[in-house]
Formats: structure tokens, sequence, C-alpha cells
């Protein structure tokens, strides 16, 4: 889709989207984007010369198909892949990858920490047609032997930009958690949970230095700017747990962000804003203000919120439940969180589930937002129901297979795709055709409305 227009502009001295659309052009991407999602393409470009709206596109990237994250379109989703240091498989990942595009993750972030890190990112890449996103801090540190003291900003830049060369479309960077914060760390119940974050505080401990992302920040906004490379102005002082949430830490990292945002868009690169993290349900919409505020109306891009700490195995659904209030009240992007959080490294099938959960979170935000069109789909499936048209409702359903599933475990054959009842309230308690049945007589209905 994109060879054509890249072709275009391949002699362009810069490439970003913001650059484009800061001199008044409507790029191919924006045109797509607006299509897709029921706007006027200036609107599209006056948004993302704002800095309101991002369209993460590598320019190496040209098989992605363009998506744009905003208060203006829909509420998005990312879904987390990657090994670890204790299972590392490239086709695990692929699987992993095109589960997550299956569901309807609108990108993925590759959060590989072990293996052949530039192999599973080539073969992820070549596998999306999603935005994919990475950390760059875990490679750095893999690429030293894990060994913080010996990171430097010389390697920190190779690395960042070998992996904008590969088609990274946007980069995690803390690059807001300054020296001076430390003390804030020692009053915290959970301390540094991002870890990203962590790696910063041993880094800045050991050398007595500041944050070298900070430090070297117009060097990496060079780097995205050559790529279109957005960046996701990392949390690393998110709250780990409900008792960390709105503290001084987390808001003094914040509004540094806000600073980054407004010296990365004088260079047309691209931004949003990682957030929380844990954080009570009454406490969501005061974070989301507060990002509107300090950093400029960048997209907010959050984890979560999980909205209690004691979920585990099911923190998917306890994060689900602050990811709608967070998409409802000014989230752009919601980071799926998985069953396995804080227990293990998601499979294929943990993908699936949290990719659901977060299609839930981000599809009831949109409707609750008032959205042109969101809730159409609703009412196509109330239609569905209420016609017993069984297949339809598979077709509408976020997870089709499964409904089908759950359908079938005690109905299987196919006469039951007609039946006018399920198993639940079997064919003499269904509310629906009893409702039928009363409103196909309308005489007795007039019988009682005339008593």
């Amino acid at each position: 889709m994109r060879k054509e227009w890249l072709e275009k502009r391949k002699n362009d001295p810069v490439r970003t989207q913001m650059f484009y659309a800061k001199r008044g052009e409507i790029t191919g991407e924006m045109q797509y984007i607006a299509k897709i999602e029921n706007l006027d393409p200036e609107f599209v470009r006056n948004e993302v010369a704002r800095g309101r709206m991002i369209i993460p596109a590598n320019v190496n990237h040209e098989h992605l198909e363009p998506m744009a994250i905003g208060l203006a379109t829909r509420c998005k989703i990312n879904a987390n892949i990657g090994s670890s240091a204790l299972a590392s498989d490239i086709d695990e990942e692929v699987r992993k990858a095109m589960v997550s595009q299956k569901y309807g993750a609108d990108t993925i972030m590759d959060l590989s920490t072990g293996g052949d890190l530039d192999e599973i990112r080539k073969a992820v890449i070549k596998a999306s047609k999603v935005p994919i996103g990475t950390v760059p801090m875990y490679q750095i540190l893999h690429d030293v032997g894990n060994r913080i003291e010996d990171l430097t900003i010389d390697k920190m830049l190779e690395v960042i930009e070998r992996q904008a060369q590969q088609g990274v479309s946007y980069f995690t960077i803390h690059a807001g958690f300054l020296l001076r914060m430390m003390p804030l760390v020692a009053e915290r119940k959970m301390g540094i949970v991002s870890r990203g974050g962590s790696l910063m505080a041993s880094w800045m401990l050991h050398y007595h230095q500041e944050n070298p992302f900070y430090t070297a920040f117009d060097e990496i906004l060079d780097i995205c700017r050559k790529y279109d490379v957005s960046l996701s102005l990392g949390d690393s002082l998110r709250p780990g747990g409900l008792a960390d949430a709105s503290d001084k830490a987390q808001l003094e990292e914040l509004k540094v962000l806000g600073e980054l945002t407004l010296r990365a868009w004088e260079k047309d690169v691209q931004v949003m804003i990682e957030g929380p993290g844990h954080v009570p349900l009454n406490q969501i919409e005061r974070n989301m203000k507060l990002e509107q505020e300090y950093c400029h109306e960048a997209p907010f891009y959050v984890l979560g919120p999980l909205v209690t700490d004691i979920a585990a195995g099911y923190d998917h659904i306890a994060s689900a439940i602050g990811a709608s209030i967070a998409g409802w009240k000014g989230a752009s992007m919601l980071c799926y969180v998985t069953p396995k959080e804080h227990l293990g490294l998601p499979n294929a099938e943990d993908v699936r589930q949290g990719i659901i959960a977060y299609k839930i979170a981000a599809h009831a935000a949109d409707i609750a937002r008032g959205r042109q069109g969101a809730r159409d789909i609703d009412d196509e499936m109330s239609d569905a129901r209420y016609n017993f048209d069984w297949n339809r409702q598979f077709e509408l359903a976020l997870d089709p297979e499964r409904a089908r599933e759950f359908h079938d475990e005690t109905l299987p054959q196919d006469v039951f795709k007609e039946a006018e009842f399920c198993s639940m309230c079997g064919p003499k308690f269904c509310a629906y055709k009893i409702t039928q049945d009363i409103m196909e007589n309308p005489e007795k209905i007039q019988d009682i409305i005339n008593q």
C-alpha cells in the first residue's frame, strides 16, 4: 500500500507525518486514515500537525496499513509480545503476532529480552501489517551482556538506529525519569515497577549522572526524524500498586514528559505519552486530565490501569475495567494486560484473551464518547438475538470462534442454528420467544390498555 507514497517522498529532507502535516500536505497515510475513521482529510492533517494525533509508520515498514492514535479516532489497543531469557522462540513470537492481528490489535510491541533479538524483530515486522513498537533499552542491555555499567550513549544510539532501520514504528524511551526524582522513589510502597525505569535508575546510581536518554534526547530525535519513528515517552515511575497511584514521583515525571513532547514537536517527531499503571477507579479521570494538561494534549497510551491489586490470574479483567474508564475520559490507546500479568510469560492463548478483554474496553469507551457509528454493531447484535439468527450473532461477536464454541457445547447440531432458544432457557422459557408471541397478538395488548 505505501510503496508508491514512499517512493514519491524518498528525496525529501524529512519524511515524518508531522513534517508534512505542518507544511499543509495531506499524505496518502492521512487520506487512508480519514477514510477508515470517517473523518475529513484536512481535519486529520491538522490534528497530526497539532500533535493530538499520531500516525506511527516507519518509512521502512512498507507493507504497514496506516492507523492513527488520537482523541478524534476510535480508541486503539496494543498487544505486547516477546521472548524472555527463559523462553525464546522466533516461531512462537510470530504466532503471537498473527494471533494479535487476527483478534484486532491495532499495534504490537515486541518486548523480547532473550534469544536473537534482531531476528525475532525482523520476523515479527515481516509478519505484521500493524505498527511495531519496542523498548530499545532491552536490546541495549542485552547487547552489552546485561552489564548496565557498560551502557554508553554511543551504544544506546547505535541500537536505536538499528531498530529504526529494521522498521520499528515507535520507541518507548524512558527519558523523563531524572536523577532528582530518586528520593521520591524511596517514599513508595512498590518503588519502580517499570523494567526500563529500573534499568535507568541502576545506571544513574552507578555513574551518578543524569539519565542518558534525557541527555541524548536530541540525538534520539534526529534518528526518529530520519525514519519517522514515533516516540512513546515511557512512564518509568508509573504506580505498580494502588498505594503509589497519582503520587509525586509519577506526576513529576509526567511534567518532564510534557517538556520532552515540545522538544520532539520542534523536530517534527510524533509523540504519545505512556500512563499508569495501577490506579483506583476514582482517580482515573483525574489522571487523564492531568496528562492532557501537562503534555499538551498529546495522545495518552495507558497500561490498564488496573483498579485492584488482588486479581492475579484475572488481571486482564481488573485492568479492562480501568481501561474502559480511561478510554472514556481521554486515553487514545490502551495497552492490553493478559491473565499472566505479574505471573509469567504469556502464550498465544493468553494474548487472545488479553486482546478480547481490551477490544471490549476500547469499544465500550467509543460508545461512551459518542463516536459516530460506534454502537451500530451493538444494535445489529440486538436484532440478531431477537430474531434468533445464531450465525449472524457469531459473525458480529468480537471473538466469533469463542461465541460459536460456547453455543455448540450443548447444542452442536446444525438444526439448533435455527432454533428459537438456547440451552440456558430452553424452548419453554425464552423471554424473546414469549415476547414475540405476545406481540403477535396485538388485540390482547389493546384489551389490556382499554381496561
